[in-house]
C-alpha cells in the first residue's frame, strides 16, 4: 500500500469516508498533530469528546485496552476516535508476545468496529517485520500517513505560519529556513515563530534576518560541501556526502544548500573567470534539483553525477 502525505490524508477525510484504521508514521510534532487533529474534528463533535476521544500507550497493557474500547460502542456520538502511540514499542517484545499483538491487530484490522478510528503512531518501525506489514497490506482498512514533507510544501508553510504570527516572509527566506531545519516542519514553526519577535518592527523577515537568528549547524556544514565543490576538492566533498547523508539530511535540502552557498560566493567574488564558473555551478544545482523532485529513485547517483560535472568545470578552467 503506498503512503500518503499528511496533506492527501486532509483530502481523503474531505471527500466524507469513514477510515477505520489511520497509521501516522515518523518522528515530526508538528505533521503528527496535524493529522490527528484533522481526524478528530472530522470525527468527533466537540461536544462529545470527553466520550469519544481516547488516548492509549502501546506499552503494557495499553495495547489491550485499546481494541477493548475499539470494539465498545461510544456514548453521545456515532464514532469514536481512538489513539494508540509509542506502537513502535511492539517491536521490542518477545517473539511469542510480540506474534500474539500481531495477531489481535491483523484480526482487528480484518474486521474493523465501523463506528471506531483507530489511530496508530509510530516515530519508526521496520518494514522487514510482520508489524508493518500487517499496518500496510490492506488499504480498504488502514491508511498509511508518512509524516514527511518535500521541499515546496515546507517553503509554503514557513510562508503561511509567518502570515499567521502577522510577519511577511519572502520566498528565497523561506526557502533559505526550509534547507537550514532539513525541511523539518516542527522546526519551522519554532523558528518563524522566533523570527516574526525578530523583526517586530519591519514585520518583514528576510534573508539575512535567517541568516542571522537560526543558528543551524546542519547549514554551516553544507556551506562547508559547497566550499569542497567550489574548490574542486571532490573525494572530500563525495566522503562529506556520506557522512551527510547516513545523519539523515535530504538531498534535495543538501542541493538547496550548496546553491544558496554557491550564491554568496558569487556576490563576493571579483574574479569574472571564476564568477562564470559559479554560475554554471548554479545553472547544475537547479537541474539536479528538478531531477531530484522529479521523483528519481537513485538519488545518490544524481548527487555523484552532479559532483563530477562541478568539479570538473573547475578543473578545466
Amino acid at each position: 500500500m503506498p503512503a500518503l502525505a499528511p496533506q492527501e490524508l486532509k483530502a481523503r477525510l474531505a471527500a466524507g469516508k469513514p477510515v477505520p484504521a489511520v497509521v501516522l508514521l515518523g518522528s515530526d510534532s508538528y505533521l503528527r498533530e496535524l493529522c490527528r487533529n484533522a481526524l478528530i474534528s472530522t470525527y468527533v463533535a466537540e461536544g462529545t469528546r470527553d466520550w469519544a476521544l481516547a488516548h492509549f500507550s502501546a506499552r503494557g497493557r495499553g495495547w489491550l485496552d485499546a481494541f477493548e474500547r475499539a470494539q465498545t460502542l461510544p456514548m453521545l456520538s456515532p464514532r469514536q476516535v481512538l489513539i494508540v502511540d509509542e506502537v513502535e514499542a511492539l517491536e521490542e517484545l518477545g517473539d511469542k508476545a510480540r506474534a500474539a499483538a500481531v495477531d489481535a491487530l491483523e484480526a482487528y484490522l480484518a474486521d474493523p468496529a465501523p463506528f471506531t478510528v483507530l489511530v496508530l503512531e509510530a516515530s519508526a518501525l521496520d518494514k522487514r517485520l510482520r508489524l508493518f506489514k500487517a499496518l500496510s497490506k490492506n488499504a480498504k482498512t488502514t491508511l498509511l500517513v508518512e509524516l514527511v514533507m518535500d521541499r515546496d510544501h515546507a517553503v509554503e508553510l514557513a510562508l503561511a505560519t509567518a502570515k499567521e504570527m502577522g510577519a511577511t516572509m519572502d520566498r528565497e527566506a523561506a526557502t533559505l529556513l526550509a534547507d537550514a531545519v532539513n525541511i523539518e516542519p516542527a522546526r519551522i514553526r519554532i523558528e518563524v515563530e522566533k523570527l516574526s519577535l525578530y523583526v517586530q518592527k519591519t514585520k518583514k523577515i528576510t534573508p539575512r534576518d535567517v541568516e542571522a537568528l537560526v543558528v543551524d549547524a546542519r547549514k554551516h556544514t553544507v556551506w562547508e560541501l559547497g566550499d569542497m565543490l567550489a574548490d574542486s576538492r571532490r573525494e572530500a566533498a563525495l566522503d562529506f556526502l556520506d557522512s551527510l547523508i547516513r545523519d539523515g539530511d535530504k538531498t534535495a535540502a543538501l542541493v538547496g544548500g550548496i546553491a544558496w552557498r554557491y550564491r554568496m560566493l558569487i556576490e563576493g567574488e571579483s574574479r569574472r573567470s571564476r564568477k562564470e564558473q559559479l554560475l554554471q555551478g548554479l545553472a547544475a544545482l537547479a537541474e539536479a534539483d528538478s531531477l531530484l523532485k522529479s521523483g528519481v529513485k537513485d538519488q545518490r547517483a544524481v548527487m555523484e553525477f552532479l559532483f563530477t560535472k562541478l568539479t570538473l568545470k573547475l578543473q578545466a578552467a
